[in-house]
């Protein structure tokens, strides 16, 4: 006949091989580090901050049975579980279910069909479990006192039945929680609470404050821990939508062009990075302003540039955000992947675009664009929590931000409502940007990405290669062909009826400005944008050439009017250094520059009648010349014209030492197991070899191992056997009886009643005594 468990140690050590493989997949953290045998991995499991997220991960189905089986104390059963959460038989295989949930991630243990709490789950969970106060016995003053009557059902409702209606009503004010209260210093409130405090239904637990026993409480709600019993998840309604992957592709193919804007501009004129990191409120605003969209999702694009290593700090003396030499080899590749490699960086990213611009927890100001304050690693479980939700629909189903929030508080019920709700509506807007999804529904290349990101629990280093690649051909496929034309019209704009073709998109963004967007984008040409494209080198007749052969329609007279005009103006002054000097065969030109208040910051002196000098550098007359209407050119040491390439800018890249992690996964966590047998049969003969010993083996075990099995001794105030070494390396092996374990030391008293203390590095191991 099998010997009961008496331990989680005991328990863990009885499972099978592939119920310790399920346990450690249930919760990778035991993996890291590997423990030493199973007695290791018990007591790691037994941990508070490991148990703290475990409980975390539980719905609020299993989070309601576990808080059932708490109140229900040691040795509870499914019967006790049942008539806590007040449901009927029917429910009975679900609550099996879910206890058989809970022991296979180790929060229970089992003996004779009676279930135990791990010891540290009480306080993770908190004093008042489920809103309910402490036991009586744990409120009074001297719990070893002798039985309230509140401890009797039959006399606690007879004392509910006689209260009067004032402490009646107090006592339901306080019944589904908080079960903590404020003393009245007077009315008939101090009336009512006296009545109650004679009584034992109300117990004071400081100078101002009364708490309300979990006896009392359980009766006031009928024997019921909850009022609503939620095993279930909640439906997620959702409506019928079309076109989503189309509306996706469009999504995506803006995003990319967007990226290419950014890449652009932030090339030729990196923003600086703030003292404290990220980017200015003006920076963000003036790239907000090119690419004609506010500044929520400007926030987003440069964000997730930055996540998928577009973006960086170069690392200079004055740093910039400048892009990376990686840009140059996504840039290389296609649209699909392009799109992939940045939703994959989404997918995976800890940082919160949404916080941009507003105030966060421990931050003196607003949190900035690519700064400190927007990292907040909980919104990558919350961005797969919403992405699973709409891939467990069907195709084209699209649920509101509400119903899919109400999902993930059952599914996550420790979580804040507000802050998560906040979050559901920033990842629906995002992944809507992203083109993941199409109005709410979830697209077939959002559904091949998320496939292709395991869990975190199951996860290896990084999304599958076959999973990705089936997110770019599927998002390929919806993405618009680039066109190599544009529509020139006759008011001086442009219409390309889709994205353009490398070449052409750049001569565009030169020569035109953007005048709106959407399936078509509209550029609308200007003296400033003409004199951009000539500065940059373009020749008149070879700009007008080249419009010409791009456009499907004929180059419309004002267009080539336009240019010849910029051209005419274009060059005709020009500046070099004296620290600078302007030079005109336009003698009216100069006067009319020696006349302008707003070149008087240059200082200019007339030293020839074609000649005039200023004391600012070239670049600086240049610009200043520029914004007051003049088309100057700079000119070379030797005459010739300096065409004004744009610098591109580029963040130097910080290599970073490369870290293998092994994915706890199912082959790992066999090897694992494997591994912890082997040591646990090695533990189990150096046992046998000690039986001849006086007392029970004592075997060398982890200090975690250590501290849990006197911490529960001095629980049950059991005898203890340990072994202790002594400054010499020596080791001796002792009795004793716990009594508290705190700051690295115990203090216990020994076999001959004296009182000792223990420092716990000096204990080498210890184990139960078995005459208690």
């Amino acid at each position: 006949m099998a010997v009961p468990s008496r331990s989680l140690a005991d328990d863990i050590r009885r499972r099978t091989d592939d119920e310790l493989v399920a346990l450690v997949l249930a919760r990778p953290d035991l993996a890291r580090p590997a423990p030493a045998d199973l007695t290791g991995l018990a007591a790691r499991a037994s941990t508070k901050a490991s148990v703290q997220r475990a409980v975390e991960a539980l719905d609020r189905g299993h989070l309601q049975v576990l808080e059932a089986l708490v109140v229900a104390g040691e040795d509870a059963t499914l019967d006790d579980v049942r008539r806590l959460l007040g449901v009927d038989e029917a429910c009975g295989a679900r609550i099996g279910a879910i206890v058989e949930d809970l022991w296979r991630s180790a929060l229970l243990w089992r003996t004779d069909g009676r279930h135990h709490v791990v010891r540290t789950v009480p306080e993770v969970l908190g004093r008042n479990v489920a809103g309910l106060g402490a036991p009586i016995r744990e409120l009074r003053p001297s719990p070893n006192g002798p039985v309230t009557s509140i401890e009797d059902g039959a006399e606690l409702a007879a004392l509910l039945d006689e209260a009067p209606s004032s402490a009646r009503a107090v006592l339901e004010k306080m019944a589904w929680g908080p079960p903590l209260g404020v003393l009245p210093t007077s009315g008939p409130g101090q009336t009512a609470v006296r009545w109650l405090l004679e009584r034992h239904l109300l117990v004071t637990v400081s100078v101002d404050r009364v708490a309300l026993p979990r006896e009392v409480g359980l009766a006031l709600r009928g024997g019921r821990l909850h009022r609503r019993v939620e095993l279930d998840p909640p439906d997620l309604p959702a409506r019928t939508v079309t076109a989503v992957d189309a509306l996706g592709g469009g999504a995506a193919s803006e995003l990319l062009t967007q990226v290419d804007e950014v890449v652009e501009a932030w090339g030729a004129e990196p923003p600086r990075v703030l003292r404290a990191g990220g980017v200015s409120v003006r920076d963000l605003k003036r790239t907000s302003e090119l690419l004609d969209a506010d500044t929520a999702r400007t926030g987003f694009l440069v964000e997730l540039m930055y996540a998928a290593h577009l973006l960086a700090d170069d690392g200079e003396i004055v740093p910039v955000w400048a892009p990376t030499p990686e840009l140059d080899e996504w840039s290389a590749s296609d649209a699909g992947h392009r799109w992939a490699g940045l939703a994959a960086a989404w997918l995976r990213m800890t940082r919160a675009p949404h916080l941009v611009g507003q105030r966060t927890p421990g931050a003196s100001g607003v949190a900035n664009a690519l700064g400190p304050d927007v990292q907040w690693p909980p919104i990558r479980a919350i961005r797969r929590d919403v992405l699973t939700e709409l891939a467990d629909l069907s195709p084209g189903s699209a649920p509101s931000a509400e119903d899919v929030t109400q999902r993930l508080l059952w599914r996550r019920p420790l979580r804040s409502g507000s802050v998560l709700g906040d979050a559901v509506v920033a990842v629906l807007r995002e992944a809507e940007w992203l083109g993941l999804t199409g109005r709410g529904a979830l697209s077939t290349a959002g559904r091949a990405l998320l496939g292709s990101h395991p869990p975190p629990s199951k996860a290896g280093t990084g999304p599958t290669p076959d999973g990705v690649e089936a997110a770019a051909a599927a998002m390929a496929a919806q993405l618009p062909e680039p066109v190599d034309h544009v529509l020139l019209q006759a008011d001086l704009t442009a219409v390309a009826p889709g994205p353009l073709v490398g070449d052409l998109a750049e001569l565009m963004r030169l020569a035109a400005d953007v005048e709106s967007r959407g399936g078509a984008t509209v550029y609308r040409f200007t003296n400033e944008s003409v004199r951009r494209a000539l500065d940059a080198g373009w020749a008149a007749s070879q700009l007008v050439d080249t419009l010409r052969r791009s456009s499907r329609t004929p180059l419309p007279q004002p267009l080539e009017y336009l240019v010849s005009d910029v051209a005419r103006k274009h060059g005709r002054t020009r500046v070099g250094g004296s620290a600078a000097y302007i030079r005109s065969d336009d003698q009216a030109v100069l006067e009319a520059m020696l006349a302008s208040r707003e070149l008087a910051p240059l200082l200019l002196r007339r030293v020839a009648p074609t000649v005039l000098v200023s004391q600012a550098s070239p670049a600086v007359v240049t610009d200043v010349l520029h914004d007051a209407g003049f088309a100057p050119v700079t000119e070379s040491p030797d005459g010739s014209v300096v065409v004004a390439e744009t610098r591109r800018r580029r963040a130097r890249t910080r290599r970073q030492a490369a870290t293998i992690v092994s994915p706890v996964d199912e082959p790992f966590t066999r090897s694992l197991v494997a591994g912890l047998r082997t040591a646990e049969a090695a533990a189990d003969a150096r046992r046998a070899e000690e039986e001849q010993r006086e007392g029970p083996p004592i075997p060398v075990s982890d200090p975690v191992v250590t501290l849990a099995l006197l911490r529960d001794a001095a629980a049950d105030r059991h005898g203890v056997w340990i072994g202790v070494s002594d400054r010499h390396g020596a080791t001796t092996r002792e009795l004793i009886h716990p009594r508290r374990v705190e700051g690295g030391q115990v203090r216990a008293t020994d076999a001959a009643g004296h009182e000792k203390s223990y420092s716990i590095h000096r204990i080498t191991g210890a184990t139960l005594d078995p005459d208690g």
